[in-house]
Formats: structure tokens, C-alpha cells, sequence
């Protein structure tokens, strides 16, 4: 707003100069302008201070910003506009001074369920799949903003502390993995299972954050786990009781929000360039790549018409569960042992 009665002011001085006989010499005029041009381009580099968002809750208090996804009635499923939008979260509790720490949550029962399969698989949508032949270089483009909105959360000068409860799952995990830190409800659960077909985890922070055959482990299961078991894995700090978790990140939270916050950027920026220099964008670029593929190949095309024609709750069942062959397209008969 202040910005918004800047330009106002100053518009105004523009109309009274151009009555004066100081526009004949044009130096106050050229110095208005100037002025102006200033002010302009500052508030459209600042837009985000004064926006409002839809899928997802701001607010500040006590040297903290809480970002909150913001669609309990669909456990906070990811659409076509959250990932932008919690971008524009981070920049928005990085350009505020009195922001020390950043505190990502999500709203109602759960963090984030994943991406909305109704959106995204059970109704025909040309952003998840697209007509044959498809062009990987036009899902890479799209799929890699998203990948580097949910960065914006590892990218961050200020610390960013994830807080999960109920599920934190595929797409979901994404955004929770590139926090710096995760603390967890001992009954939530973590996991992706696209892994087990119609998907690649974008950001590939499971590898960075579990080392190798851990990160196997998870993702050549597509498995979902609880809090305890996510702590011991090491895939996240802490796992406490339910009714424990808000007090839990509160006091992390506040113990962190007392360090100045250019030691607070420098300590991040130390640990983050190790992980930059193991190869981060290049994985990432790869598992975006091979998220595209996994949504296009035979396989990941029989889900999608499995989820449109039995809906996307029964296919993601029978993905889970494990009882269809993707391959083959039909349920998977096991023999019974004797």
C-alpha cells in the first residue's frame, strides 16, 4: 500500500511541476521521473508483499513466518496453482527483515496428500499426460517449475522447518524433503509411491537425505512409513507424539529465530553448497526427465486410463497394494502357497 500511495504522491507532483516554469529546464522533471520509474519497477519486484493467496496461508509472528497449505477439504492436495504460490511464500519471508525462520505446515488432517489424482489422472488433463507422440521437452519445461518452486524451500536464505502430520505423500514429500529440517508425528506417513509406476520424485532429495541403498530401499518399494521409522532412517530429525509436534517446532523454531540472520544464511549456504556440488541439478534434471517418461510409457499409460475408467482411488489401491500388472494390464493372480 505504501508503495501503491508512493506513486500517487508523486503522480501528483508530476501534474503540479508540468503548470510550473520548472519544466523548462526539465531538471526537476527528469529527477521526478526518475523517481518514479524507481519506485514503479520496486513494487513490481515486491508484488508478492502485498498479494494475497488462495492455496495457502501466510502470517508473522514473533520473528517467524508460517506458510500454510491451505486445502484441508482435499488434504491439502497440490493443483495447478499451490507450487507457485508457496514460492512466492519463501520470497515473501525472505524480503521481510523481521523474519528469522520459516515454518512450513499444512492445514486440516494432513501436510499434503500428493498431487490431485482427480485433477491430474482421473480426469483427462493434457498437463499430466499428454497425446501421442508426446513432446518430453514440453512436460520437462512444465514439471521443472514445479521442481524448483518446491526448491524455493531448500533455496531459501532463512532456515525452513517442515511440520508433518497425517500424510506427507508423493508430490507432498517433494515439497517436505527440500525443507532444511522435518520434524514429524510419530503416526504420520511418509512415502512415494509413484515409484511404483506413473512417477519419479522431481527434486531428489531422497538420495541426498537417506544416502544411497536407503533411498533404494524406499523407492524401489515405493513403500510409506511412519514418523518413528523416518527417524531412524535418518530421513527426518525428530519424531514425537501427535499432541507433542506443534511445542516440538515451536521451541526449534525459536531457539533458531535468536541468531542473526546473516549467520543464519551463512551457516545454510555452507552446508547447501556440499549437496550442489554432489550433483543436485543434475539429478534433479534426470528425475524430472523420468518423471515425464514414467507418466508416458506403456505402464504409467495404463494407470492413467485405469484411473479414468475405475477411478483414481482404485487405481492407486491396486498401485499400492500391488495387486495389478501394470505391464500386462490385468490384476496380478499369485499362487497360494501350500
Amino acid at each position: 500500500m505504501s508503495v501503491f500511495l508512493t506513486k500517487l504522491t508523486l503522480l501528483g507532483k508530476l501534474s503540479t511541476l508540468s503548470n510550473t516554469n520548472n519544466i523548462a529546464s526539465g531538471k526537476s522533471f527528469k529527477l521526478l521521473c526518475q523517481s518514479f520509474l524507481t519506485i514503479s519497477t520496486q513494487s513490481d519486484i515486491n508484488y508478492h508483499q502485498f498479494k494475497t493467496f488462495s492455496t495457502i496461508n501466510y502470517e508473522t509472528k514473533n520473528r517467524l513466518a508460517y506458510i500454510t497449505l491451505n486445502k484441508p477439504e482435499v488434504l491439502n492436495a497440490i493443483d495447478g496453482l499451490m507450487p507457485k504460490e508457496l514460492s512466492e511464500c519463501v520470497a515473501k519471508a525472505n524480503d521481510d527483515p523481521s523474519v528469522h525462520v520459516i515454518v512450513l505446515a499444512g492445514a486440516g488432517k494432513a501436510f499434503c496428500s500428493g498431487y490431485d489424482l482427480k485433477y491430474y489422472a482421473q480426469n483427462k488433463n493434457e498437463n499430466a499426460v499428454q497425446e501421442m507422440p508426446w513432446d518430453s521437452m514440453k512436460d520437462y519445461t512444465s514439471m521443472k517449475k514445479n521442481t524448483e518452486y518446491f526448491m524455493s524451500l531448500f533455496h531459501s536464505s532463512k532456515p525452513t522447518l517442515c511440520k508433518i502430520h497425517g500424510d506427507a505423500l508423493a508430490g507432498g514429500s517433494d515439497i517436505a524433503l527440500c525443507c532444511d529440517i522435518i520434524l514429524m508425528a510419530n503416526d504420520a506417513r511418509i512415502g512415494y509411491m509413484p515409484a511404483r509406476v506413473w512417477g519419479c520424485p522431481t527434486t531428489a532429495m531422497w538420495i541426498y537425505r537417506l544416502g544411497i541403498e536407503k533411498a533404494k530401499r524406499m523407492l524401489l518399494t515405493g513403500d510409506k512409513i511412519n514418523g518413528i521409522e523416518a527417524e531412524k532412517l535418518g530421513l527426518v530429525l525428530k519424531s514425537v507424539p501427535q499432541e507433542q509436534l506443534n511445542d516440538e517446532v515451536e521451541r526449534l523454531a525459536q531457539r533458531m529465530a535468536t541468531v542473526p540472520i546473516n549467520q543464519l544464511v551463512m551457516q545454510k549456504l555452507v552446508i547447501n553448497q556440499t549437496l550442489e556440488s554432489m550433483g543436485l541439478r543434475t539429478s534433479q534434471m534426470f528425475a524430472t526427465l523420468f518423471d515425464g517418461i514414467a507418466r508416458h510409457s506403456p505402464e504409467g499409460l495404463v494407470f492413467k486410463r485405469r484411473s479414468e475408467t475405475a477411478g483414481w482411488k482404485i487405481a492407486v489401491k491396486e498401485r499400492d497394494h500391488g495387486t495389478y500388472d501394470w505391464t500386462a494390464d490385468m490384476p496380478i493372480e499369485m499362487e497360494k502357497k501350500t
